[in-house]
């Protein structure tokens, strides 16, 4: 046993877990040279460890333990020119998809502190976008969560809906507030028009020049006291609504447990009044 070293041994001085290499052992890629019957302690040989080393090489490539043992049956115990090229090829994929990652991330930091520099009321301007929009009539605003995770949402995966990032959504009444059988339509942006299915329709919704908007915290059903302070506002300052309110969610149940702290952003079209009348002159 002076050539061989304890498990414990030989996973110092190759720097992996015994754990590990125990799973080797299991899987038929590292098996121990001697394993003492009587005590069951484990021994490698010192050759071994230029092995382990050598699956260490190739994990860090991106080899499964699976390839790294098949490899290791075959002569040469080295990857050839089309295993590295696919490997290659996976490696672009991936850095591909971590850019896109990437870019999704920043553009949600980027809208959190924006959303943390704006004041409570604020004016800006909403471009013109594609979305996929479903409308059905609900008992309450609580049904909003139920309407997008059961319906809508896996509707529109299963149509390919691509999304923006940071994500848009947002819904309007038709025939203005009503506390209950609210007729409501959903509406969330997506890359491009797909085909109408019986619950998902897409159309172009234009440009907003100027909308109103106000940041409202807490549960969707004290949306309505939040509505009636922005429209006080709006008349105060002279302003004047030109097209339906939108109801933006940026924080909800799906990411926020506690209600209170659930964001929505109120955006109505307007003008200012006394701009309207200037032009009527």
């Amino acid at each position: 046993m002076t050539n061989r070293l304890k498990i414990g041994e030989f996973s110092r001085l190759c720097r992996v877990t015994v754990r590990t290499l125990r799973h080797y052992e299991e899987t038929g890629l590292l098996v121990p040279d001697i394993v003492d019957m009587e005590t069951g302690y484990r021994y490698y040989s010192i050759s071994q460890m230029q092995k382990m080393q050598g699956i260490i090489r190739l994990k860090k490539l991106g080899f499964s333990l699976e390839e790294i043992r098949d490899l290791y049956e075959e002569s040469d115990h080295e990857p050839g020119i089309r295993a590295l090229e696919e490997k290659m090829r996976i490696c672009e994929e991936e850095l591909l998809r971590l850019r896109e990652r990437r870019e999704h991330l920043e553009a949600m930091i980027d809208s959190h502190k924006k959303l943390e520099r704006m004041e409570k009321i604020y004016i800006e301007s909403l471009p013109a976008i594609i979305v996929a929009s479903h409308r059905a009539v609900i008992a309450s605003y609580e049904e909003i969560g139920r309407l997008c995770y059961e319906v809508i949402g896996p509707e529109m995966a299963r149509l390919g809906c691509e999304c923006v990032q940071p994500g848009y959504c947002f819904t309007f009444e038709h025939g203005g507030y009503k506390p209950k059988d609210i007729d409501i339509e959903y509406c969330e942006q997506v890359t491009e028009k797909g085909r109408d299915s019986a619950i998902i329709k897409f159309r172009e919704m234009p440009a907003v020049p100027q909308a109103v908007c106000m940041k409202a915290y807490g549960p969707y059903e004290g949306l309505h006291e939040h509505y009636v302070e922005l429209f006080s506002w709006m008349e105060k300052e002279g302003w004047q609504c030109t097209g339906n309110p939108r109801c933006v969610y940026v924080d909800g149940i799906w990411n926020q447990e506690d209600p209170s702290k659930w964001l929505s952003i109120i955006q109505v079209p307007a003008e200012r009044v006394d701009t309207k009348s200037e032009k009527e002159v």
